[in-house]
């Protein structure tokens, strides 16, 4: 199963969004379902940085989980996402990664495959990791329909952390591959000019 909630995401409008979850949050009709859509608010803090808000948030969740195997999953993610991006990311990889054991065994594939994305990013200091969670990710995609859309992000995120380090021509590879992954999705109009843009830079880089 895929993310039920992904389509009330717009990530250049987070007061719209925020709406779209409050409204969502009051037509859940049991605690587990609150509790998931709690983290999405949660996440909403994380990028605007309101960190506080984030946990606070994310406790709550907590309180209603139960054992809810989507909504731990999705606590751990945005968990580690606050950590990350308040400049943790050492602390948030345990999260993602037990994220990603914890979606794989509850045959939650999508959560697997964002999981296996925050992991590359968290260790994009060490390339031989970032490398490695890379391909983790990509192998679940291919084996998984659910996680085949992370193809896209893992091989994006690799592609810029070549072309960070001067490996022009290894990233073009990495972004062509990526845009082939989103045109397989031509609903995507705005993740497609986004590859092809990276492809772009990629190629006025080796001219």
């Amino acid at each position: 199963m895929a993310d039920r909630l992904r389509s009330l995401w717009d990530f250049d409008d987070l007061d719209a969004t925020e709406q779209r979850f409050h409204a969502q949050l009051a037509e859940e009709s049991n605690d587990a379902g609150r509790a998931e859509v709690l983290t999405q608010l949660a996440r909403i803090e994380g990028l605007r940085s309101d960190f506080n808000s984030c946990e606070r948030l994310l406790q709550e969740a907590e309180a209603l989980a139960g054992q809810d195997a989507v909504v731990e999953v999705r606590i751990d993610l945005e968990r580690g996402r606050k950590l990350r991006s308040s400049g943790d990311p050492a602390a948030s990889l345990p999260l993602f990664e037990a994220a990603f054991d914890d979606a794989c065994a509850a045959v939650e594939y999508y959560f697997a495959g964002d999981a296996a994305h925050m992991c590359a990013l968290a260790v994009s200091e060490d390339r031989a990791a970032m490398e490695e969670w890379t391909q983790r990710g990509l192998e679940l995609g291919e084996r998984e329909p659910d996680a085949a859309y992370w193809a896209g992000p893992l091989l994006n995120n690799l592609g810029w952390a070549h072309f960070d380090a001067g490996e022009h021509e290894h990233a073009l590879e990495l972004f062509e591959r990526a845009l082939d992954v989103r045109r397989r999705d031509p609903g995507n109009r705005e993740a497609i000019a986004f590859a092809e843009a990276a492809v772009q830079t990629a190629r006025d880089a080796l001219d």
